[in-house]
């Protein structure tokens, strides 16, 4: 199979018709920060992408969040924990107030938790909220929530960027958030101006006085307006070009290895992606290690399995490789599901992120090898979320990161019970993946929740929630002069955009 990454940045890196953005000014303690797309919206409960959760987890907060470590910290909440009876009590800190100066009590927490839950919600943690019996307020600091089933894991729902609490008066279109900076602007498909916000509860922050998002969707543009000096930031710094931003002396490259990882969807509500085995015959039909080195430069490696993050107590070599690349199984399952001749189909992507696009193309070469003649289609971001939502696709690509470094952090993207979404496959059934999750996130005692796991591979190695491609290394680009910026490990790099809160310049 033939690399099409360079390719492709040799044909484009001329064209006249790529939109710049307009510069913006440097000004002192002010951050110029190169966003990979532009926000579809701002509501702080849905899923548009990891850049707009940057804006968001900045203008709102919630009762936890992660510290650069990763590790679990109080945010809007001081301490939490579980009651005799077996709720999880959070105790609020009494000193955080909305960006209209309203104080936050735990009304607010529980109105918040309504608008999820509410069944015409389409918030990106609706079926989790939904699992709660009763949100109990029993005075305006604490926050009582009542499960209908165990549940370990419900606090790092709360650490999510999708799920900022806001003002119990809040227009729902236009909930008013908490965080360290406010929205002041914004110029549609260009840019969003925040500041920082004068009464945020943590003394001395944030550090910036404000931030200039700019969207810049293409990732060559986004990297040479850094090197240019016309941004003193950038999310998603090309792979291609991460040698030379280590290598200039007036940058820095924070890099994350295996932080996310691109992966095949399937829209299950219709032939032929509604038969496992031909899922499965996806999973063996493509060569992990072209991915690797055309779409990402040789920064990531091949995704075999389920993506458990290697180094982590409940990830299994063997069970790592059980899709192993293997074109003579992919033709066998495929005639055993009866498609011996193949067949053809549309495989979704997008073409404004070039992993997204090149991941594409290789995977249209390997399935047509086997069989499957796939047509590309490539629309900008936007549209690719709004079809994959509504489930108008066959196949698709998608780069995605887990909720955190948990197995259960990979819920929301192979649980296919749950509630649709653009970052995971469309109506599939798949029960023993949904049982093995609903076992894990229930389970207290660490060496029962690694064997849990394990089925959960096994499970998901057969049934085919996804089809895992390629980690992926992620980077961000920064001007030597930002400070305090910490890319946080793991999956949990997608989040990192609360650190901004403690990052400085000029």
């Amino acid at each position: 199979m033939n690399a099409t990454r360079r390719a492709f940045l040799g044909a484009t890196a001329a064209l006249p018709f790529l939109h710049v953005p307009a510069r913006a000014q440097a000004r002192p303690g002010y951050l110029r920060y190169g966003l990979s797309a532009f926000p579809p919206n701002l509501l702080p409960w849905e899923s548009t992408g990891a850049s707009a959760g940057t804006v968001k987890t900045l203008i709102g907060r919630s009762l936890v969040g992660y510290d650069k470590t990763g590790t679990l910290a109080g945010e809007i909440a001081s301490s939490w924990g579980l009651d005799p009876d077996g709720a999880w009590v959070f105790k609020l800190r009494q000193d955080v107030v909305f960006h209209n100066g309203e104080k936050l009590t735990a009304e607010d927490v529980r109105w918040t938790i309504d608008q999820i839950a509410g069944e015409r919600s389409t918030a990106y943690m609706r079926s989790q909220f939904q699992t709660l019996a009763r949100v109990e307020t029993p005075d305006p600091y604490t926050v009582r929530l009542v499960t209908k089933e165990r549940l370990a894991t419900l606090p790092s729902w709360f650490a999510n960027y999708n799920m900022s609490i806001a003002w119990h008066k809040s227009d729902p279109k236009a909930p008013v958030g908490c965080g360290p900076f406010r929205l002041v602007g914004q110029e549609r498909g260009t840019s969003v101006i925040l500041e920082a916000s004068p009464n945020y509860f943590k003394p001395g922050l944030p550090k910036l006085k404000g931030i200039t998002f700019i969207a810049y969707p293409d990732e060559n543009l986004r990297n040479a307006a850094l090197r240019s000096g016309d941004l003193d930031m950038i999310e998603y710094v090309p792979w291609q070009a991460m040698a030379a931003v280590e290598a200039d002396p007036r940058l820095r490259l924070d890099e994350v290895q295996g932080a996310a990882f691109m992966d095949v969807l399937f829209n299950g509500t219709r032939p032929p992606f509604n038969d496992a085995r031909v899922r499965r015959a996806v999973a063996h039909a493509v060569k992990r290690e072209d991915i690797v080195q055309a779409a990402f430069f040789g920064r990531g490696r091949p995704l075999e399995g389920v993506p458990i993050i290697p180094g982590t107590p409940y990830y299994d070599e063997q069970l790592a490789h059980g899709w192993n690349y293997d074109p003579a199984r992919a033709r066998a399952l495929l005639a055993d599901a009866g498609y011996a001749r193949g067949f053809s189909t549309k495989i979704l992507a997008t073409a404004q992120f070039g992993m997204h696009k090149d991941t594409a193309e290789i995977v249209q070469q390997y399935l047509a090898a086997i069989g499957i003649q796939g047509e590309l289609m490539l629309p900008d971001w936007s549209t690719r979320v709004s079809l994959g939502t509504r489930g108008q696709y066959d196949i698709a690509i998608h780069g995605v990161a887990a909720d955190n470094n948990d197995p259960d952090g990979l819920t929301v993207v192979m649980d296919t019970s749950l509630a649709p979404t653009h970052g995971r496959s469309f109506g599939l059934k798949t029960p023993r993946t949904t049982e093995a999750f609903a076992r894990g996130r229930a389970e207290f005692d660490q060496s029962r929740r690694i064997e849990i796991y394990k089925d959960l591979q096994r499970a998901a190695l057969e049934e085919v929630p996804l089809v895992g491609l390629a980690w992926r290394s992620q980077g961000f680009g920064m001007d030597r002069g930002v400070t305090g910026f910490t890319n946080m490990p793991g999956a949990l790099s997608t989040s990192s955009g609360s650190q901004l809160e403690v990052t400085a310049f000029g």
